[in-house]
């Protein structure tokens, strides 16, 4: 987890801003015109439905996005009908991913996912080689100007599990049912929120010591991000913070 937290915090340091939010609003999108489609456009009775929209509102979509991509889904207003399909593949250093892709064309997804790989030095895996070491995991991720004690304290109470010293933040561990109730629990208490999300956290962790290796990892992480099918990617790799800054720069 740590290593893909620091990727995600790089990406966000050199990405174009408002770039990065109009992908990040596409993805969503699919995601609320899925889980409606699947379950229904009442985020009361479709639990699925409404993990997404706290999702979408965390990353401050609008409500008006948000319901045009209910209606679709539901069938109020057309779009394209997507379906959920997952990836699973190797990266250089023996490095377990999980791609989770929402697409109307499962050819195009599926030769896009696997050219990738192939020109990066990774592989694609047989179902189940990689998936039984990923669960799903609630995590906040909250800045230090706060102490683990103030921090463990309210979390706990919110329905959390543990915190952990993640580097520059203190990692929050929770049921994902329940990860938008200990953010803004946390945000409640004056505390600095820097993301909060549903992911899938791998049993074991792969560390990353080779400057290729790492470099090819990054960049299958980048093109993937950058595949507008692709909507999740969970890695288990671990890389130290120098050799990750280096690779990145």
């Amino acid at each position: 987890m740590s290593g893909h937290s620091k990727w995600a915090t790089i990406k966000r340091k050199k990405g174009a801003i408002d770039k990065a939010r109009g992908k990040i609003f596409a993805k969503l999108a699919r995601q609320l015109e899925v889980a409606a489609r699947e379950g229904g456009g009442d985020v009361n009775a479709n639990a699925s439905l409404r993990t997404v929209v706290l999702k979408a509102k965390a990353a401050q979509m609008t409500n008006d996005a948000i319901d045009r991509a209910i209606k679709r889904g539901s069938g109020v207003q057309t779009g394209a009908a997507y379906e959920s399909i997952v990836y699973e593949a190797y990266a250089p250093g023996g490095v377990a991913m999980l791609i989770e892709t929402l697409t109307d064309n499962r050819n195009r997804t599926a030769s896009d996912v696997r050219s990738l790989f192939s020109k990066h030095g990774g592989a694609m895996a047989e179902p189940g080689a990689v998936v039984w070491q990923f669960s799903r995991r609630g995590v906040v991720q909250v800045g230090k100007d706060t102490s683990e004690d103030d921090v463990m304290a309210v979390a706990l109470e919110h329905g959390a599990e543990d915190v952990v010293d993640d580097g520059d933040t203190w990692r929050v561990m929770c049921d994902p049912s329940v990860v938008f109730e200990v953010k803004a629990a946390l945000e409640g208490s004056g505390m600095t929120v820097q993301s909060a999300s549903s992911t899938m956290l791998s049993s074991m962790s792969v560390q990353v010591t080779e400057p290729a290796d790492a470099k090819a990892i990054l960049r299958i992480m980048d093109e993937l991000d950058d595949n507008d099918d692709v909507q999740d990617v969970y890695a288990n790799f671990d890389i130290a913070e120098e050799l990750m800054a280096e690779v990145a720069s």
